[in-house]
């Protein structure tokens, strides 16, 4: 087996943890049916990482804002969060994944993780086909890692984090829930982002820095000090 077949078999391996293949009438695997929460922007780029992937079946969206049977990509929207339950049953959904973005507050994507949970739903975990994962690493349910991303060895991301393109975890750094690391971020060595926040594109933290819960750091900050909860930089701090 080669390097990078041997990273997709891991990479597939960390998916299906919870999610177990099913396999068809002929005894073949058959890919998983995932339904997606949110129709906006963020949702395109979660489609790209999820086809590229290769494991699940999108079979459709739930949006607030735009009318049934319309499309985002060729994928129908198929009803509103508060239908999740009918459209589950009649489309057989194996898992679900929040597809809404997260810049200002994640109190929507919080909000909506805990009613699947309370819902007994099944989160997926993605991660795009040219994102790397380390073996000694760890992403929590319902969390994207996308395209050109790399967690490093020792390093844990939780549940329903954003980790988008091109963004670094570097090693033993620990990214609590909710989180959204965004496009060409660096997150360097042993530092610990607070649930609920969000880092700007091109951001730089550095080495052993605590960010604390729900803070916002604009794009292209350069973080070398502690933060504490709540609040909002831009810049050098």
């Amino acid at each position: 087996m080669t390097e990078n077949q041997d990273s997709r078999s891991h990479k597939i391996s960390k998916a299906l943890a919870s999610h177990p293949r099913e396999l068809n009438e002929r005894g073949v695997d058959k890919k998983m049916r995932l339904l997606l929460l949110g129709g906006g922007g963020h949702a395109r780029s979660c489609i790209e990482a999820i086809e590229s992937e290769g494991i699940w079946k999108i079979i459709g969206i739930l949006e607030e804002g735009l009318p049934n049977n319309h499309s985002i990509l060729g994928y129908r929207i198929l009803g509103r969060d508060r239908e999740i339950e009918r459209v589950k049953n009649e489309q057989q959904v194996d898992a679900v994944i929040i597809t809404i973005g997260q810049i200002k507050s994640a109190e929507g994507r919080i909000r909506l993780y805990k009613e699947l949970l309370h819902r007994g739903m099944r989160l997926a975990t993605v991660t795009a086909s040219t994102a790397r994962v380390s073996f000694h690493a760890s992403i929590g349910l319902g969390t994207v890692v996308m395209h050109g991303a790399f967690v490093n060895a020792g390093s844990v991301v939780g549940a329903n984090c954003i980790l988008n393109s091109h963004c670094l975890i570097e090693h033993d750094c620990q990214i609590e829930a909710h989180c959204h690391v965004s496009t060409k971020a660096v997150i360097n060595g042993g530092v610990k982002l607070g649930k609920g926040s969000f880092i700007g594109s091109g951001t730089i933290v550095r080495e052993g820095v605590s960010i604390g819960p729900g803070c916002i750091v604009g794009a292209g900050s350069l973080v070398l000090n502690d933060l504490p909860a709540g609040v909002t930089v831009k810049g050098n701090s």
